[in-house]
């Protein structure tokens, strides 16, 4: 590519792919019966088909493309406790021990990530490195401090306000100023983290199926058939977990999901001086806005990884790497003359209520919708789905116990999404006023 934005060895693709290649394989002859089809080989599937495995039960993951092909293998890779409802809001509108509730599960996801890491040895640069939030104002520095004391008091959660004057030991930028730490917060290599889970519900026996594209579905005399582009596989029961990848096949889900690409590039390889004096931290990093950018160092090389524009309805790969490198460089002005050595996007889910869900519907369970936490979320939801069809003691969820909502007038697709994203940058540009 001749822009000289872009390095010599530039690809269109993740990061990620370098150290952890999608696998490519000839499909094996489809079953013609499992007791359960998993629709969808991310980490909600995976994590489902893993623990259905071990629990006894024949399982067949359906995936359209290769394994992981989708947003587990195109992700940040930031691990974290949150989700699009603030707890101050949550004890607003659910009262405090609801509001609680739902945070405590919000950490539990994570810790049921760390544990599952450290369990199956998986090899995927899993850290607690802690997490930087940057202020770009006072009032959002004071807002921000407001947020993390009322986590302090109510969950336990550590955290630590870093003045303007001091935050050059977390990030080098004058961009911002202040911001704070939140030192339980962690990072992963999501490709890595995906084969690992790839290979461990392989070796459980799980049959994995790529170029497997689901066409239908249909329920006869309480056993599901399950209609692909390969042929059909009967099933006692189903899982739906395509998340931002959630198609027409599956229609009711199809008009709850708000799928939205989210964009990331990487650098070429930095010196340690450049790399210290931009992320002296080694934290992840993201800016206190609803459309954030957000950034970390990669784990393997040394390298910044950088994202944002999230919702931007484009194709062009090359287009959103100038931009996001036009970004990059106006937060570290000294990363001009720095390269972009990859540039890739990926389907994110969101839901019209703003929630994740878990549930039944006309027998067919699902998981999805993640609102921006579906490393830890898809983990434990996926998790969650397999300990109810095995009738365990551990299915238990709150993000069971909400109604899916579909609203008129979508019907599905990602049409919505610069709307709401206008809204977003609206509300971003009051929140930078002094």
């Amino acid at each position: 590519m001749s822009d000289p934005i872009f390095a010599e060895d530039f690809r269109a693709e993740p990061w990620w792919w370098h150290a952890a290649p999608r696998p490519e394989e000839t499909p094996a002859p489809l079953p013609a019966e499992t007791d359960v089809a998993v629709v969808g080989s991310g980490y909600t599937g995976l994590s489902c088909a893993l623990t259905l495995a071990r629990g006894g039960r024949d399982v067949a993951v359906l995936e359209a493309d290769t394994p992981g092909f989708g947003a587990s293998s195109r992700n940040a890779g930031f691990v974290g406790k949150v989700c699009k409802h603030g707890l101050g809001e949550l004890v607003d509108t659910l009262g405090e021990a609801k509001a609680v509730a739902v945070y405590r599960e919000l950490g539990a996801a994570w810790d049921y990530v760390a544990e599952l890491v450290e369990h199956e040895q998986i090899a995927c640069y899993f850290t607690r490195c802690g997490r930087f939030v940057a202020t770009a104002t006072a009032k959002q520095y004071e807002a921000l401090a407001r947020d993390l004391e009322l986590k302090e008091r109510l969950l336990g959660e550590p955290f630590e306000m870093v003045p303007h004057a001091e935050q050059r030991r977390e990030i080098g930028s004058q961009r911002f100023r202040g911001g704070a730490i939140m030192p339980s917060l962690g990072s992963i290599h999501p490709g890595l983290y995906h084969l690992g889970l790839l290979e461990r519900a392989r070796n459980a026996g799980v049959g994995i199926f790529g170029s497997t594209r689901v066409t239908g579905i249909r329920r006869e005399r309480g056993v599901f058939e399950v209609h692909t582009a390969r042929g059909a596989v009967r099933a006692r029961d189903v899982v739906i977990a395509t998340n931002g990848y959630t198609g027409r096949a599956t229609p009711w889900h199809y008009r709850r999901i708000v799928p939205f690409r989210g964009f990331m590039v990487a650098t070429e390889t930095l010196s340690t001086e450049q790399l210290e004096r931009a992320l002296p931290g080694h934290r992840t990093y993201h800016d206190y806005v609803n459309n954030i950018d957000f950034l970390r160092r990669a784990p393997d090389e040394p390298r910044i990884l950088f994202g944002g524009l999230t919702g931007t309805m484009t194709d062009d790969l090359a287009l959103m790497g100038r931009r996001l490198h036009a970004r990059l460089v106006a937060t570290f002005p000294e990363l001009e003359g720095v390269r972009l050595s990859r540039a890739w996007s990926g389907y994110c889910a969101g839901t019209l209520d703003l929630w994740p869900h878990l549930g039944v519907e006309d027998g067919i369970h699902y998981a999805m919708g993640y609102c921006y936490a579906g490393l830890p979320m898809g983990t434990w939801l996926g998790h969650k789905v397999a300990a109810r069809i095995l009738e365990r003691n551990d299915g238990h969820t709150l993000f069971a116990e909400r109604p899916f909502p579909a609203r008129f007038p979508f019907r599905g697709g990602s049409w919505p999404v610069p709307l709401a994203m206008a809204w977003y940058n609206f509300q971003d540009r009051l929140s930078m006023r002094e």
